[in-house]
Parts: C-alpha cells; structure tokens; sequence
C-alpha cells in the first residue's frame, strides 16, 4: 500500500517549482515506490490537487481561470467517433452491418425509437437499439451539448476541474460533446448514470476521450442512484470513496434527452439538484418535438419554484419577481445542420425504398433542441427584472387587447412563419397563455427582433396587443410604430 500522504504532500511541493515526474516523487517515498503505482496514485489523486497528466506523463496543474469559450460550432460528427460507432457495428454484424438482416434490424429500430419518441411511448434499449439509437442520434446529441454550454461559459460559470454526473447517459453523445468543448488542459470527473444496453456502447465511445477524462459508468436507474426508489442512494464520503463511488457533488448534471423517459422526472430532477454543489448546474437538453420539449418546461417549472430558491438560469428567464410561466412552452433552439455522417448515408441508401419513397429517413443531422439551464445559487444568464412602471406584464395581456404596450421579453425561437410577417414566440416569465411577436413592418427602429438570437433580451416599444382566436395567443404587432431594443444579447 502507497503512502498517499507522502505523494500528495510532495505533489504540493512541486507543483511550484517544476512538471511533477512520477519517478521523482517514487525517490522520495519511504521504503521505495514503484513510478507506475505513483502515477496511477496521483491520476486516483488528479482531481482533488487540480493537476492534469501530460502526454509525457508528467503531471502540472490545472489554471484557475475559467473555461474559455471555444467558439462551439461544428459542421460534423468527428471521425474518430465515427470509426469507432463503426468498429462495434462490424464487430456486432460483420463489415456489412447496414445490408440485409442486421441492416433491416438497425432500421426497424430507428422507426421504432422515432415513433416512441413522437408519441410518448415507454423507450426500451436493447442491444440491437442502442446502436440503432447511436446512427441516428450520437451526431445531433454530440453538437448539442456545446450550446447548451455556451450560456454557462459566457459568465465564466464553469471550471476547468468538474465533477459530472450524466443521468441517461445513452450511448455518449453529451459526453463526447463535453469532452471536445473542454480545453485540453481541463479533468473532468466524469460519472454516467446508464441502466440500459447502451451502456456497453457508451463504454466503447468513451476510449475515446483523453487520459484528463476520467469516467465511471453506474449501471443502475436515476432513481436508484439517487435513492428514490425506496434504495440506499449511491453514496459519497470516505467510505464511498473506498468503494469507487460517487461523490457527494457535483459541479455539473446532465440530462440528456432522458427526462421523457423517467417515470418520476421531477423527483428526479430535485433529487439531482440537493445533490449539486452550490455554484453547481443542471443542464437538460431534449429534442425539438412538442411532446418532449413541452415535458422538459414542466419539469424545469416544477423545480425551479420562487419557494425553492432554485433559479432558472437560461433561456427562459423569469422578468418579474416571483412569477412562474404557464403557458405551452413550446420553445426550442436550432443550430446549423452537421455533414451528413458516412455510418448514416451507408445504412439509408442501403434501404429498400418504393417509387415513391424519398432518400433521407435514417439521417438525421439537424440540431434543434430545447433545454434549460438550473442553478441553487440563484444566478440568471442575465439579472434583468421588468418594472412595473415600464412594462406590462404578459399575465395581463387579456386587459391590453388593442392596446399599444411596452414589454421585457425573452425571444424563444427562430422565425416561426413560412415567408409571411416573421413571427417569434417570447415569454417574460409571467405569461399564462402563448404571446408571440408578429412583424409586420420592418424599420431600422425595430430590426433588433429579427437580429436577437434566441434567449436574448429585447425590450418592445409601442406594440399592439391582440388576441389570435384561431391559435389561442396573443400576438403583439410590431409595426413602424414600435421600437424594439436588444437589451442583452
């Protein structure tokens, strides 16, 4: 047994002075160290004394600035991934995985899991459909995750030491994506939280990522992780860490595309913020579809009451005091479409199609998402609150129909029309039924609705507020009466 005291003592002591050589350290030990049990001992030790491991195999420590932002936009899926989804296809299948019985398996499984997902129906993973889940999803999911991540980074929110649990870890995307949006020089303590068959792709997709990369896959329920199915949770403290279990805290918990598929996703989702640090975040992502993205905002307006204390800190901002949403919430931000990847373009063209059938059913490259962003601390992306003075509030918007109004608003999504007067679903935090932005005219004084990327913050002079029979809404005209300023980008 090494003496761990020694190692991280003369680990602090060199820290300052020079690359800490594990052969160096072994010299200093009393009764003589092994190098290689005293690099395996400071990588169990890396997180805590903030050092990353080097390619020489060196050890010097992690700087204390935040992580910078690394101008996230990819325009693909990153080849070595892609080799490495198809080594365990030609493992699993043979070199021709997308031809034949296996191919038409592979398809019947992503018909399968895009029904489920558009009706709401129970998920199931086999083997067979965790890697069908990957063709399909692993791209998207991949590029996701660093957009999310965007809000966190541009206030300096996030460390380059983290501790990240990923709840529903699937087959990888929103780790793969975490460990390519971090700089090299960042560790990360990475858990995932995996029940399914896609654990065993998870596994193989993360020998990928870097030596600073460290994970531990937990093949167990969310509920039973954390203890709410009647179970002890998965523990932290001395004796944990004896085990190899998880810590106490974390830094960041990740929800990726999971939370349709829990039977109690706000039990869940509280669970995962009592076990957050307190500058901590919960980051959950879902895909664009109403029933999923409208099922995220519930869980996120379940959780983030103005009882608990727990603030919403992206994209839905709340802009009056102790106001809580309740309309639809059917918002959704979309990225650029990613390269088509070569394991899709093979399984999709190898398809029996009709005469009439098009080409594209087993591609999937477009990158829209709903997510949101919690925080126990209180922190909002922008701590901006409408004045009463100012501004109407949404909640009233009945007592305004045909009135010309001043609003703080939060633009949620792209130009919803089909070429007609651009159209933009907003909220304030208060609103109880849609609102939307409609408009109609154009002018210099109110170009800023259009040049707004989604969750910014625009402030609307003079619009009219109407009510839309049709959509049950209400759709605030911005005309060349209406001045519309970006308040925060």
């Amino acid at each position: 047994m090494i003496d761990r005291a020694a190692v991280r003592n003369n680990a602090n002591y060199l820290r300052n002075v020079r690359p800490i050589d594990p052969e160096e350290i072994a010299e200093y030990i009393e009764g003589g160290a092994h190098p290689a049990v005293v690099r395996e001992t400071l990588r169990e030790e890396a997180f805590d004394l903030r050092l990353r491991e080097r390619e020489d195999g060196a050890f010097e420590p992690v700087p204390e600035e935040p992580v910078p932002d690394p101008g996230w936009a990819p325009t693909a899926f990153p080849e070595a991934y892609s080799f490495a989804l198809e080594d365990l296809l030609v493992r699993e299948f043979g070199a021709n995985w997308h031809r034949g019985e296996s191919g038409d398996e592979l398809r019947e499984a992503v018909r399968r899991l895009k029904d489920d997902y558009l009706y709401g129906n129970d998920v199931a993973y086999d083997r067979v459909a965790a890697l069908g889940y990957a063709i399909y999803h692993l791209p998207a999911y991949y590029a996701t995750v660093g957009y999310v991540l965007d809000d966190l980074v541009e206030n300096g929110l996030l460390d380059r030491t983290l501790r990240v649990l990923d709840v529903g870890a699937g087959v990888g995307g929103p780790a793969l994506g975490l460990h390519d949006y971090l700089p090299d020089d960042a560790v990360v303590d990475y858990h995932a939280v995996e029940p399914s068959a896609a654990a065993d792709v998870l596994e193989h997709m993360l020998d990928e990522t870097g030596r600073n990369f460290r994970p531990t896959i937990r093949e167990e329920t969310a509920e039973s992780f954390f203890g709410i199915d009647g179970e002890t949770a998965t523990g932290g403290g001395a004796e944990a860490e004896a085990r190899g279990d998880a810590p106490d805290e974390f830094d960041l918990v990740v929800f990726g595309n999971v939370l349709s598929e829990l039977d109690e996703p706000v039990a869940v989702a509280d669970a995962a913020l009592d076990r957050l640090a307190d500058d901590g975040s919960v980051v959950a992502f879902a895909p664009a579809d109403r029933n999923t993205a409208m099922g995220l905002r519930e869980v996120e307006r379940a959780v983030a009451t103005p009882e608990s204390g727990v603030s919403v800190y992206a994209p839905t901002l709340r802009l009056w005091p102790n106001a809580t949403p309740s309309d639809g919430g059917w918002s959704f931000d979309v990225a650029d479409d990613l390269e088509v990847p070569p394991f899709q373009r093979r399984l999709d063209e190898a398809a029996e199609r009709g005469s009439g059938d098009e080409p594209g059913e087993f591609v999937n490259v477009d990158v829209q998402f709903a997510y949101a962003i919690l925080r126990p601390d209180g922190k909002r992306r922008v701590d901006m609150q409408a004045s009463a003075g100012r501004c109407a509030r949404m909640a009233d918007s009945e007592e305004h129909v045909t009135d010309r109004v001043n609003l703080l608003a939060v633009k949620l999504s792209h130009d919803l029309s089909e070429g007609d007067n651009a159209l933009y679903r907003v909220g304030d935090g208060s609103q109880t039924v849609d609102h939307y932005l409609v408009c109609t005219r154009e002018t210099v004084l109110n170009e800023d609705l259009r040049a707004a990327d989604y969750g910014s913050v625009v402030f609307v002079e003079n619009g009219l507020v109407l009510w839309n029979d049709d959509e049950g809404a209400y759709n605030v005209v911005v005309d060349d009466e209406t001045v519309v300023d970006l308040v925060a980008p």
